[in-house]
Formats: C-alpha cells, sequence, structure tokens
C-alpha cells in the first residue's frame, strides 16, 4: 500500500504532499525496503505572490527525509518533472536509492566499536556485516564484546545479535556488503596482505590502519586538505586488476592537531616544524580501566609515533604522479620532527608547535586562514564533515580537553595559544579527537567523500 504523507510547513502559504511508495524484495524471509519513489506536489497559495519560491518547499521536504544537501536535488534522482500551465504545481517523482551496505573488518576493537556507534542510523550507509578474529566468529556481537564495550554510549541494540564473521573468510564476509571499514589488529604484513584480498573481490576497503600508507599508489587522505590525492586509485586498480576495489586510507591520529594548520597557512611557506604531541590512551586502544597505571602517569614514548607525525604530512601535502601512478610525497623545504608522549587523557590528542615561514605572516593574517579556512568536504555536505574545520581561540587556558575535544562533534580541529616566539617564528597549540577526527571518523568522512565523488557505489 502506498503511504501518503501530508507536511504543512510553519508558513500558511505552502503544502507539500508527498505518496511514498515502497518496492521491496524478499531476502531471507525479511522485507527490506529497495527503493523509495516520492512524488511530491507543491501548491502556491491563490492569495499570495509567492508562487516563485516553490522550489523552496522542495528543498524543505528533501530536509526532512534525506540528508541536507549544499544545491537543489542533490542525493536525488528526478525522473518527471512536470508544471501545469494554469496552476503553480510543480510534480517530481524521485527515487531514493537504497543505503550502501557496509562491513566492519577487526569489529571488537576499540576502532571498530566507534565504527559501530557512527554508523547506526548513518544516512548513505547501512552496516550489516561484523567481522572479526576467529575467536570471535561465530558468536553474537554482544556475546563477542562481552565486558570490552569502551564507548560512552551503549552497545546498539541493531548489532548485539549480529553474527560475528571471521575476517580471514573473506568471499563469506564479502558477498552482502558495497565496501568494508578496516580497524583489524595484526601484524602490518598480514594487514597489508588482507586489505588487498578484499580489494580484488572488487569491495573499496577504507582503512584506519597504517598498514598501506605508505605504499605508493594508496591515497592517504584528510578529506579537507587532499582529496585530489583519490584520483590515484585508477591506477591502484590496474596494479590490482580491480575494476571498483580498491584501498584507502587515512594518516595517523598524531599529526590532525597541526597537520589542518600548517595547511591553512602553506602560502606563508612553512618550512621548519618542531611538534610535541600529548597522546589520550584511547589512542592506544585503552580506557583508564584497561589500564590503571597511566593514572596521574606520563610515558614519554609510542612506538612508532614520531616517524608518522614527522613523515605522513609530507605525504599528504604530495601530489599525484600521473606518468608514476603514485602519490610523490612533498619534497620542498618543510621538515618535521617531533616528539610524542601518552598523557593521562582518555580522548583528544594535543601538540605544541613551533614553526618558522618562508614568508613573513602576520598574526592577523595567520588566524585569518585558519577561521576562514574552505574545503570540498565541507562543499559538499558530507554527513560528518565539520561546518568548520578549525576554530581559533583567543583564551589564554584554550584549546582544553574538556572544553573543546568535542568541537563540531569531535571532527574539528581547535588551534590557540598562537604568539610569535624568541627563537621561532610563531607557537601555537593544536588539539583534536583522536578516536573521531584522528580515527573512526575520518575514516567515515573518507568513505563519505569516496561514495560522493563515485569511487564508492553500490556493487
Amino acid at each position: 500500500m502506498p503511504l501518503f504523507v501530508d507536511l504543512h510547513k510553519s508558513y500558511s502559504w505552502i503544502c507539500i504532499k508527498a505518496q511514498l511508495k515502497r518496492q521491496t524484495f524478499q531476502h531471507k524471509g525479511t522485507d527490506n525496503a529497495h527503493t523509495w519513489v516520492v512524488r511530491v506536489s507543491i501548491r502556491a497559495d491563490q492569495h499570495t505572490d509567492r508562487g516563485t519560491c516553490l522550489f523552496r518547499g522542495f528543498r524543505k521536504i528533501e530536509q526532512r527525509m534525506w540528508p541536507p544537501t549544499t544545491s537543489f536535488g542533490a542525493g536525488w534522482s528526478t525522473s518527471s518533472v512536470h508544471q501545469s500551465k494554469n496552476r503553480s504545481i510543480i510534480e517530481r517523482e524521485v527515487v531514493m536509492s537504497e543505503k550502501i551496505k557496509v562491513g566492519i573488518l577487526g569489529a571488537t576493537g576499540m576502532v571498530g566499536q566507534r565504527f559501530v556507534t557512527l554508523l547506526e542510523n548513518h544516512p548513505w550507509f547501512e552496516l550489516v556485516t561484523l567481522a572479526a578474529s576467529a575467536h570471535s566468529a561465530g558468536k553474537t556481537y554482544e556475546e563477542a564484546i562481552g565486558s570490552r564495550w569502551k564507548m560512552e554510549t551503549p552497545m546498539p541494540e541493531f548489532v548485539k545479535h549480529m553474527v560475528v564473521k571471521n575476517v580471514a573468510d573473506v568471499e563469506d564476509v564479502v558477498k552482502d556488503v558495497d565496501f568494508v571499514f578496516s580497524a583489524v589488529n595484526m601484524p602490518k604484513d598480514e594487514i597489508r596482505a588482507i586489505e588487498e584480498e578484499y580489494a580484488k573481490t572488487e569491495t573499496p576497503v577504507v582503512s584506519n590502519n597504517s598498514a598501506h600508507r605508505w605504499t605508493p599508489d594508496v591515497p592517504m587522505v584528510v578529506p579537507e586538505i587532499n582529496p585530489e590525492h583519490y584520483e590515484v586509485i585508477e591506477h591502484q586498480k590496474k596494479r590490482l586488476g580491480t575494476t571498483r576495489g580498491f584501498i584507502a586510507v587515512k594518516p595517523n591520529c598524531s599529526i590532525q592537531a597541526y597537520t589542518p594548520a600548517l595547511a591553512a597557512w602553506k602560502e606563508f611557506e612553512p618550512h621548519e616544524v618542531i611538534v610535541s604531541t600529548y597522546q589520550a590512551i584511547s589512542g592506544a586502544g585503552k580506557t583508564f580501566k584497561d589500564w590503571p597505571e597511566m593514572v596521574g602517569n606520563i610515558i614519554p614514548f609510542i612506538s612508532g609515533e614520531e616517524a608518522k607525525s614527522e613523515k605522513e604530512p609530507l605525504k599528504v601535502f604530495g601530489h599525484v604522479d600521473e606518468a608514476k601512478g603514485e602519490i610523490v610525497p612533498f619534497d620542498g623545504p618543510l621538515r618535521i620532527t617531533s616528539q610524542c608522549i601518552r598523557v593521562p587523557v582518555l580522548n583528544g590528542h594535543t601538540a605544541t608547535v613551533f614553526i618558522n615561514f618562508g614568508k613573513n605572516p602576520t598574526k592577523d593574517e595567520l588566524i585569518d586562514r585558519l577561521v576562514n579556512y574552505t574545503s570540498k568536504a565541507a562543499e559538499l555536505g558530507l554527513p560528518h564533515a565539520p561546518k568548520h574545520f578549525i576554530q581559533y581561540l583567543t583564551e589564554d587556558d584554550r584549546p582544553q580537553v574538556l572544553k573543546d575535544v568535542d568541537y563540531e562533534g569531535g571532527m574539528g580541529v581547535s588551534i590557540g595559544r598562537l604568539r610569535e616566539d624568541s627563537i621561532f617564528d610563531w607557537k601555537f597549540v593544536g588539539l583534536a579527537h583522536n578516536t573521531l577526527r584522528g580515527a573512526a571518523g575520518g575514516a567515515l568522512e573518507s568513505a563519505e567523500m569516496l561514495k560522493a565523488l563515485g569511487y564508492i557505489t553500490k556493487k
């Protein structure tokens, strides 16, 4: 039976009637929504002269039934348009496609759990498959997690009774999904092998892992900074022998608190950077319950983090070499040296940064470039893209983890304490949420960008 919905607006001059028809198919005894057909009729009030504003009414229904978009009709497929010559009536038949189906590799770990919470009610993606080690395979997700649920919010009901698959059984995992997120915990050579195995089944892999970050034809992207690097995917697919399967990765959590500032200041030619990162314990997949010795403690070493913090920004700032079919890291004068320290904070990586520039910017110019930074991610209206990627805080005691780590839902970056230095040109403090912006959230936004650019589609 068609479902009729009347949406009466707060303004009197317009009323929208939408007729929704659901086309369904049977799969394992369940009735799954396959396509929604939406017919929208918009009529101007005869007593007003606002007939020219009818398209605003369509935007209203679009925003109530599908993620808000930045342009009329984005996210919709319009199959017919009719406008009466005698009446200000517009009828549109719109096809709203089924969500893209996604699986999580390494679903029981801390990053996997974060993916689960972020994908609940996602407007574009539907979580249908969970995979983990052989130890967890065959159990329901609730049984596999047991007492190890580490998120601040309860486990979503929709995943509790999903049966976990064995991540090594690639064909079984990919049969019901359009792409996968990878958060597996394995030795790097094993991660590289299994992610390529998944990609070769024509299943895109969006990875939170570091194993493929330095594979030359694998894009390592911050959607607000270097989405053009996704162009290298076409070269990667030739190497893999695929038509739609590929691997894309996000950079390390440690660079998220300062690399956005370097991107915003690119015109001033940053060339020498000293950074110290103060990294939360969730970056190690831990809580204070798991790691009580971190209470009141600092550990001045995090394995592998300093090399990542120094080198990964150079790949982010690099370019796609079409002749070589790979990403060439930035080979200009930018040099970064770092120290990475584990501190007793649950979420949020802080960075203190000293920087020299090739040019001589003023403080006002530096702040202006931060607060007015724009990106393709924001322009496209990706569901998890922050509206304002970078905020600048003027208070002397900001940014603070307790006050600022959740800026823009944990997807934004906070900068403060920008001031001249007696040895370097300038110094500042940055803060980013390490499991949202720096891990699962960043990977999810990357998948949204890949979907928006047409790299991730339904099989």
